[in-house]
């Protein structure tokens, strides 16, 4: 669930996937161009030294437009995506194919994934085509490497180290999921849109200590309705005029943007600076700091994208475990007296959830573990090869994109017998070596999601109170969707009753 690679399918589905056919028959109609383009590495100065080397099998399709349609082709399974498995089974677990005009190795196989992660910064880098940078900046720090990636990912490890965790956020999470869920008795809830704005506020509030005011807000001005609006046109056509999805999209980001340059302008206009005990502090005693490589351009970009991964990935799993736990009671059950039992053995029934008590949860990490493995919110994390890379007898050329497909390390039914179950007991036994190379939900190697603990421990901690305070029927929606990121486009609705009340009716 590595944030980065998530916003790289969004853009790829909305702004390639979409927009390439404008500018393939483009292409088509100006007579003076040839309609078979050379691809990036294979049509040009290196073709001959390419056409020498063993590339992996596989099609690179259609000119411009190679295997692209088929890639993104939508589909509503937990299943591995049609068009990797249809090509595993003809080609083996690497093979090339071509996206939007550029060469790709797709691999399924975990020593060459393993390989990918290892080697960040040496044979690989992480790679985004250039209407990312459009879209979510060009300092974001999906586009940034070596020296400088490390001090940007070390900045975020201070909001969501392990330290912190233990000592601000876990009560914090605690206490938000709580406020926000205590009205929910007989009640319809949307657990995705419920979820994704209790966690977004969360954020918001621990990143810039931002509340949302009604009485000081209009709607339109809401930094969450702006990045609502930023989501959906991800995954329009990119057509940049007025109404249109897209141009929303843009507005959206612009929008979110001048807002975080206001605060972040106000909090560095201070004399002295005022302590607000958010990441705003850290960012502006790195900004004012002599010497110091953060600009406010990155500092920005930084927090759009915080703002943006905490709206969407979290939210996504969590609807997918309320589904899976709905779907199978023995789960539930297991999972609720697993949370109940933490209750019984405290002396206060009504203290705080502890670190220890949450580093207990044996069950419900399980049940985090299954939900990730069949989730696959990400089905494809994106790299590009620095030079020549030879493997498993195949040359990766410098400059081909490779993505590593964790989808058919989750669905191996090797590793995970009867793989599209949903059976959070197989994590009991399961061999730490095989959950190295068969269990990515997070990426791996330099680029490895750095907000993962805090993820589980929001899941965690959400579920707990739920299950301790509620009991749910599921009402409509819980249908997924595959473009090929998850989604529920029906939403996934559950009505509600309080345990408290039921037992004291």
């Amino acid at each position: 669930m590595n944030m980065w690679d998530l916003l790289l399918l969004s853009l790829f589905t909305g702004l390639c996937f979409k927009g390439v056919l404008l500018l393939y028959f483009k292409i088509i109609c100006r007579s003076r161009i040839r309609l078979w383009l050379p691809l990036p590495g294979i049509g040009n100065s290196k073709y001959d030294s390419c056409n020498k080397m063993n590339l992996p099998p596989g099609s690179l399709g259609l000119p411009i437009l190679g295997e692209t349609f088929q890639f993104f082709a939508p589909n509503d399974s937990f299943d591995v995506p049609p068009f990797v498995k249809e090509r595993k089974l003809r080609y083996g677990p690497i093979f090339k194919t071509s996206l939007v005009g550029r060469p790709v190795v797709v691999s399924t196989d975990p020593d060459v994934n393993q390989l990918v992660f290892q080697q960040e910064g040496r044979l690989f880098q992480s790679w985004y085509p250039d209407t990312f940078t459009k879209v979510f900046g060009e300092q974001n720090v999906g586009s940034i490497h070596g020296n400088l990636y490390k001090y940007l990912r070390n900045m975020v490890l201070t909001l969501v180290g392990s330290e912190n965790l233990k000592e601000k956020l876990l009560p914090e999470v605690e206490l938000n999921f709580l406020t926000q869920t205590r009205d929910w008795h007989d009640r319809v809830v949307d657990i995705k849109e419920a979820t994704a704005s209790i966690i977004f506020d969360l954020t918001a509030k621990k990143l810039i200590s931002y509340t949302y005011d009604p009485q000081k807000e209009a709607p339109g001005t809401c930094l969450r309705n702006n990045f609502q609006a930023f989501i959906q046109g991800l995954i329009s056509f990119p057509l940049n005029i007025p109404g249109t999805a897209y141009n929303k999209c843009l507005k959206g980001r612009a929008r979110a943007m001048a807002m975080l340059n206001k605060m972040l302008e106000e909090r560095r206009g201070e004399k002295p600076h005022r302590k607000y005990g958010d990441f705003f502090d850290y960012v502006v005693a790195e900004l004012d700091k002599e010497g110091s490589p953060l600009t406010k351009e990155m500092a920005l970009d930084l927090m759009f994208v915080l703002l943006f991964a905490s709206f969407e990935t979290t939210s996504l799993a969590l609807t997918l475990a309320i589904k899976f736990l709905t779907d199978h009671p023995a789960a539930l059950q297991q999972l609720t007296e697993e949370q109940e039992a933490i209750i019984a053995n405290r002396e206060d029934k009504n203290s705080n959830l502890t670190w220890k008590e949450y580093k207990s949860m044996t069950f419900t990490s399980n049940v985090i573990n299954e939900t990730l493995r069949l989730a696959n919110i990400v089905p494809g994390i994106f790299r590009k090869a620095k030079t020549d890379v030879h493997i498993k007898g195949y040359t990766i050329p410098a400059g081909w994109a490779v993505v590593v497909c964790p989808t058919s390390l989750h669905l191996d039914p090797i590793v995970y017998p009867d793989p599209l179950s949903f059976n959070p007991w197989r994590w009991q036994n399961m061999d730490s070596n095989a959950i190295a190379k068969y269990f990515i939900p997070f990426g791996g190697g330099m680029r490895f999601c750095v907000g993962t603990d805090f993820t589980r421990m929001q899941m965690a901690v959400f579920l707990r109170c739920l299950v301790t305070k509620y009991k749910w029927k599921a009402v409509k929606g819980g249908e997924i969707r595959r473009t090929p990121g998850l989604s529920f486009p029906n939403g996934y609705h559950i009505h509600l009753q309080s345990k408290q009340r039921a037992a004291t009716a």
